[in-house]
């Protein structure tokens, strides 16, 4: 014998009184209106990055020499230094703009304008990297290279989008290379101009902290 409370909410039911609840498929539904379309966030941030304007307006990240870098710091862990505490700019959106590197300073083929940076992990960076020298340099950052996302790298207005790291920038004449990225972990790594003998030394680091 069926119980009366099971035959009276069958008749609820039949009769419209009574309404299913929302299953899984209803509360997607919901959740996909609220969410902006595929790749939005991505075209967006191509979008700055190729964006002149943008470019002008950005954050200018000193190089070492212009930062508060506390003495000894180049034997702690990136991961200890924070990028308030060097007087970095803040984390934004848009992409920063390193101080530019200059190989071949003042007539000089073996100066160079500055030897370290510093950078925060997760921001997206534009850096320029020139030869002002009368010499061939081929500019090795092999390690940082391998640990950011290498957006692009643009010459003379020409872009080379990358799906990996470059072996690295050669320069046969003057002339300016911007390498696009965004870095992702703390690390310390090092460049240095290959090929030259060891009376001629061109190096620096560059360090990612927090």
């Amino acid at each position: 014998m069926k119980s009366p409370w099971l035959a009276l909410m069958a008749a609820l039911f039949g009769l419209g009184l009574l309404a299913a609840p929302a299953g899984p498929a209803f509360a997607q539904a919901d959740d996909d209106d609220d969410k902006p379309a595929a790749g939005a966030a991505t075209t967006k941030a191509d979008d700055d990055d190729d964006s002149d304007g943008a470019s002008q307006s950005a954050s200018l990240v000193p190089a070492a020499d212009g930062l508060k870098v506390p003495p000894g710091s180049e034997l702690m862990p990136a991961a200890a230094l924070n990028g308030d505490m060097l007087g970095l700019p803040k984390k934004s959106l848009t992409s920063q703009i390193v101080t530019p590197l200059i190989l071949g300073v003042g007539g000089d083929a073996f100066k160079t304008n500055h030897k370290d940076f510093y950078l925060r992990a997760g921001q997206a960076y534009r850096w320029d990297i020139k030869s002002e020298g009368d010499i061939e340099y081929k500019f090795n950052a092999p390690d940082f290279f391998r640990n950011v996302w290498m957006n692009q790298i643009v010459i003379d207005d020409l872009e080379v989008h990358m799906a990996g790291a470059p072996a690295w920038l050669e320069y046969d004449s003057h002339g300016t290379i911007t390498v696009q990225f965004q870095t992702v972990r703390p690390g310390r790594y090092e460049w240095k101009v290959g090929g030259l003998d060891e009376d001629h030394v061109m190096e620096g680091t560059i360090t990612v902290v927090q």
